[in-house]
């Protein structure tokens, strides 16, 4: 049982003693479990925990940070006095006192609301389902292999800030997909997965894998990787295209949440995966897309992949607006940089586990549903192309000119659908790109999209995210080659 009030108070009064103006300590436990099956054979079946805390201070107007594995109250203090050391260190370079936009402080609880408790689920009947969708493709000739996984994650956070907030969260994320891959030789071959490339991740319980109905979707998968191998390949030329929910959440992820990290605006990321072209000079002024885009980040968003109820920061999650009929509003913030325009925080820090500093993160950036159906978006077409499910991606260090890859998809003739796709792509200028889209499926079509491997920072940190998507078309885009 781990005695947060007593490690809280060691931490906060001997930083405070040693000069501190801030501080604020994170303790994170977390466990996970990851089991991975390939042509009904277990290759992976792994289980971890992972128990420390972190401890940020602000002195001198400079962040100092510092973490251990080890929470006896002794080493609570050594660790204490190192932050305030590396805070110190940094001051004798520094060029300005950093200021912190206000929070309320606050005492409060926050857990996953989940059915049932992945944890609880035997490794025996997790084994038996992911074996009975290998059984289902058993029969189709021509695969070379048939994946599946399932992902869970339980995180215990606890939090104490120097003004007064003490805050403990239980975060319950769960994941799972499948994936087939057809060949004869390296130029020939298909590759087919569901619900995404990634598989599947949300905040929910093991509820999660039985609302994805993966056997549903395993003959599916397995007949179009195989039927993907003589489909023609892309055409090189204008056309417009309409993207499935799993590749639009991508493009947000890729050309508007990294964009609009507002670290990242300032230079922060500047050596590693690059700026941004959305400058703050340009807040309120770009025409980031057309009139119909609408894009929140959210983390109170039920069952996202980015759904918290505090940032590790003890900012409560709350949802704002990044994007406005299609004009630039909002960036994604912290504490401090929030206070450099004037603002205050929407939630946005978040780190990998305790031995990682918190950095400017997605939560669930989400891109409002709009008012079509699919059949509406592609029955407009004449001459364009359908692309579904997320392949390939690549964007340059200032997050404008970008090029994306679909595993699969159909053109469009006449507003219908017609010939299969191997390897779509297409490509284009970010605010270009969004300002062409003129077509955003409803809510029947919108759900959060998780991500579970959103990198940055350096030292890198893994984060998962979410990003809320329907299909969307765009108009005159470059494809292929």
């Amino acid at each position: 049982m781990i005695d947060f009030d007593r490690i809280s108070e060691v931490a906060l009064n001997q930083t405070k003693s040693l000069g501190a103006t801030y501080a604020d300590l994170r303790v994170v436990h977390t466990r996970d479990e990851s089991i991975r099956m390939k042509n009904g054979i277990p290759e992976l079946i792994d289980r971890s925990e992972s128990l420390g805390f972190g401890i940020r201070v602000i002195v001198r107007g400079c962040w100092g940070f510092a973490s251990s594995c080890d929470l006896n109250p002794e080493n609570v203090n050594r660790v204490s006095q190192l932050a305030v050391k590396i805070a110190l260190a940094s001051s004798k370079v520094k060029k300005n006192d950093l200021v912190l936009s206000p929070v309320e402080k606050i005492v409060d609880t926050y857990q996953t609301p989940i059915q049932i408790d992945p944890f609880k689920i035997s490794l025996k009947e997790k084994l038996t389902y992911l074996l009975s969708l290998y059984d289902l493709t058993k029969k189709i000739s021509g695969l070379r292999s048939f994946e599946s996984f399932m992902d869970f994650r339980e995180q215990k956070w606890y939090f104490a800030s120097s003004g007064g907030s003490k805050i403990e969260q239980r975060i319950i994320q769960s994941g799972a997909g499948i994936s087939a891959l057809a060949m004869r030789s390296h130029r020939e071959m298909g590759r087919r997965s569901y619900p995404n490339s990634s598989g599947e991740y949300q905040t929910r319980g093991y509820e999660l894998i039985e609302m994805l109905k993966l056997e549903e979707n395993s003959e599916r998968v397995a007949e179009q990787a195989k039927a993907l191998m003589d489909a023609r390949t892309c055409p090189s030329g204008i056309k417009t295209i309409v993207l499935d929910g799993a590749q639009v959440s991508l493009q947000v992820h890729e050309s508007i949440g990294h964009p609009l990290e507002l670290d990242r605006v300032f230079g922060a990321e500047k050596n590693f995966s690059g700026t941004s072209f959305a400058t703050v000079d340009r807040l309120g002024k770009l025409k980031y897309a057309s009139d119909m885009v609408n894009v929140v980040t959210d983390p109170t968003y039920p069952s996202g992949l980015g759904t918290f109820g505090y940032d590790d920061e003890g900012v409560k999650a709350g949802k704002s607006y990044l994007i406005q009929n299609g004009v630039l509003v909002g960036y994604l913030t912290s504490r401090e940089t929030a206070s450099m325009i004037g603002k205050e925080s929407n939630a946005s820090m978040r780190a990998e586990d305790w031995g990682d500093v918190p950095i400017i993160r997605m939560t669930n950036t989400n891109l409002l549903p709009g008012k079509h159906t699919l059949t509406d978006l592609i029955s407009e077409v004449d001459d364009g192309i359908y692309m579904e499910t997320v392949s390939s991606w690549s964007i340059d260090d200032n997050r404008e000119s970008f090029k994306m890859g679909t595993e699969i998809g159909w053109e469009i003739k006449n507003g219908k659908l017609g010939e299969m796709i191997k390897n779509p792509t297409y490509s284009g200028n970010t605010t270009e790109f969004w300002n062409s889209c003129d077509g955003i499926c409803n809510e029947k079509h919108w759900k959060v999209w998780g991500t579970p491997n959103c990198g940055k920072g350096q030292p890198a940190q893994n984060m998962r995210v979410g990003q809320g998507a329907s299909p969307c078309r765009f108009r005159k885009v470059k494809v292929g080659e």
